[in-house]
């Protein structure tokens, strides 16, 4: 921490600190090895506490273990120490090679006091001059156990060791209980630390595959220097010593081949016993077969399928054509049934466009404002959307006759707007037409072989089918050759043509035509079918009488019998003098003969639609 300043004294910055930089770093060493272990025991701990910890460990297990007396320690022949067992003689028989130094000097230390010459001879007991006493046995065994070169020779010949190999007929009665104490006892030789275990009859094959690999390429650290006959320290020439020692080498070779012998013997016997072994062997000899037979099933069933692929090529096409058709059939439901709900939802908001118009009197005062409010509701509901009729019904819904009025007037603008710019959009391209018609030398042959009769049926083709019909040239040119009488057949083409034409006409020839249509059907519906005398004609065919209106039928006339016609349904009494009494002009009978002409047309326009669909689908 910073002194503080004195009185009179500043503090002044002299540079400003260089910014930490993080460095990776990898430990190296016994570092590294303390790292392994804080990382295998999730402990976060420096290499200084792991190696306190481990004396205090090793200081706790001094203090915990006990000397076992080794009962012919005194009967021992100290030249025949090199025989002896040390850690029986240091009385630690019980840990042998798991014991650590500090446990044999511990152990040396409480023997030492206990047998040493002066020791005895202090207590009367007669002591064997020079080397001959047994206390040469256990100086000889703290010589090799607290040299980690000679323990390790000792440990590689270590008396109690069973370099036993179980028989065949062993392991087969029960492998795992055998071999697993085997394997185990024979792993302490292993030059890795991480041996592999035996596993369970559940291991897999992985596992399995990873004990025999490691087992077969064993790397022992077992050596058998402690078992030389000669010591070469005895030789007394050069030569003598090079040839113990070539003896030596030879004897360690022998003993290392055995034990590499016996290991190798052991894997041999261990993986013949092996069930699991005998397990996989048997599902690879079934996994070949099964092979085999579906590599034979293969042929045999290419052959069949060379025989079935015209039946299946035949059976997949007419599947598909099923599934196209069912396809096909269920997207016409469906879009049959969008667009009757399309069609209801818009009557009905249609409905209550009307019926909220005629509750307020048509937002007029007079009966000539009303009928002309009338008639541009009636624009509405045929030029608008569904959601602006929905969204006009909510305005007249909640608001107030004010209100509602400036929302009519308002929509009715933006239609009559939308009207007049069609118009002008119409006027447009038939002067466009006009004009390329006359850069081209005059018009097309679309007047070819057309008579007044068929220039009518095309006439009321085209107010039948207004736009927005879908494929409607397609649709007028069947109709027209379903009811010409002059036998010929008209395309989409020809009927366009000869409509642009028909625009192109000055009004008079329009009128003149319109009136020469309008005198045929009145010279067609004038004359009456003979009939029995007795008989009495139906009122709701019947289009003969005197009192009849046979003038056309306007636009606000056809508007006012269609209105009249949803009012009053089937089901209500007196409906057609009702119908006939809600169009000015029109009697009974002009309005029943007008709803028979409508049902003709309705139905004709429906087969020429059928028709059209009918050749799209071919």
């Amino acid at each position: 921490m910073l002194l503080e300043a004195l009185d009179g004294e500043e503090t002044v910055v002299f540079g400003a600190a260089a910014a930490s930089v993080q460095v990776q770093v990898e430990p190296v060493g016994r570092w590294f090895e303390a790292y392994v272990k804080r990382r295998n025991r999730n402990a976060s701990a420096s290499f200084q506490e792991l190696e306190e910890e481990e004396e205090s460990s090793e200081e706790s297990d001094d203090e915990e273990f006990q000397l076992e007396e080794y009962s012919v320690l005194r009967t021992l022949d100290p030249k025949d120490w090199k025989n002896q067992d040390h850690y029986a003689v240091l009385g630690l028989p019980h840990l042998r090679y798991k014991a650590t130094q500090k446990q044999i000097k511990a152990a040396h230390k409480l023997i030492v006091l206990k047998h040493h010459p002066d020791k005895r001879k202090a207590a009367g007991e007669q002591i064997v001059e020079g080397d001959n006493d047994y206390f040469t046995c256990i100086t000889k065994a703290i010589e090799v156990l607290s040299d980690p070169v000679k323990r390790r020779a000792f440990d590689s010949v270590d008396p109690t060791f069973d370099n036993a190999v179980p028989s065949k007929s062993e392991g087969k009665e029960n492998f795992f209980d055998v071999f697993t104490a085997v394997f185990e006892r024979n792993a302490r030789w292993s030059s890795k630390k991480h041996v592999p275990k035996l596993g369970t009859i559940e291991s897999s094959f992985e596992e399995v595959d990873n004990f025999y690999s490691f087992w077969y390429n064993f790397d022992s650290w077992r050596e058998f220097s402690y078992l030389d006959e000669e010591e070469k320290e005895k030789a007394e020439c050069r030569d003598e010593r090079r040839w113990i020692e070539k003896q030596n080498r030879a004897s360690r070779a022998q003993r290392k081949k055995e034990e590499m012998n016996r290991i190798r013997t052991l894997v041999d016997t261990a993986y013949s016993c092996d069930p699991r072994i005998k397990k996989f062997k048997e599902e690879e000899k079934a996994k070949k077969e099964s092979e085999k037979k579906a590599k034979a099933e293969a042929k045999k069933r290419e052959q069949e399928e060379r025989e079935r692929a015209r039946q299946a090529e035949l059976e997949a096409a007419r599947l598909a054509k099923e599934k196209e058709e069912e396809e096909a059939k269920q997207a016409a439901q469906q879009a049959k049934k969008e667009k009757e709900i399309q069609k209801k939802a818009i009557k009905k908001e249609r409905q209550k466009l009307r019926t909220t118009c005629k509750n307020w009197n048509y937002f007029a005062d007079n009966e000539g404002d009303s009928v002309k409010m009338m008639e541009e509701v009636e624009k509405l509901c045929d030029r608008l959307e569904l959601t602006s009729l929905q969204s006009l019904n909510e305005v007249l819904a909640s608001g107030s006759k004010e209100e509602s009025k400036a929302a009519v007037d308002k929509q009715v603008q933006e239609v009559n707007a939308q009207l007049q710019r069609e118009r002008e959009v119409e006027v447009q391209a038939r002067q466009a037409a006009r004009s390329a018609e006359q850069a081209s030398g005059g018009g097309g042959g679309g007047g070819k072989g057309w008579n007044e009769e068929d220039l009518q049926l095309l006439i009321k083709a085209v107010n039948l089918f207004p736009a927005g019909t879908n494929a409607r040239w397609e649709v007028i040119a069947n109709y027209m050759n379903l009811h010409s009488t002059s036998g010929m057949k008209r395309t989409a083409k020809d009927v366009i043509n000869k409509a642009k034409n028909l625009q192109r006409l000055d009004p008079l020839q329009k009128d003149e035509i319109n009136k020469k249509a309008f005198e045929k059907f009145k010279k067609e519906h004038a004359s009456v079918a003979p009939s029995i005398d007795n008989a009495v004609p139906s009122e709701r065919f019947d289009a003969s009488g005197s009192d009849g209106n046979a003038a056309p039928w306007t636009t606000e006339e056809q508007k006012l019998l269609e209105q009249a016609l949803k009012t009053y349904p089937v089901s209500t009494p007196e409906r057609w003098e009702k119908i006939a009494a809600a169009v000015p002009g029109r009697s009974k009978k002009d309005c029943m003969k007008r709803y028979k002409e409508l049902v003709e047309m309705v139905k004709a326009k429906k087969a020429a639609q059928e028709q059209v669909a009918a050749k799209s689908k071919k």
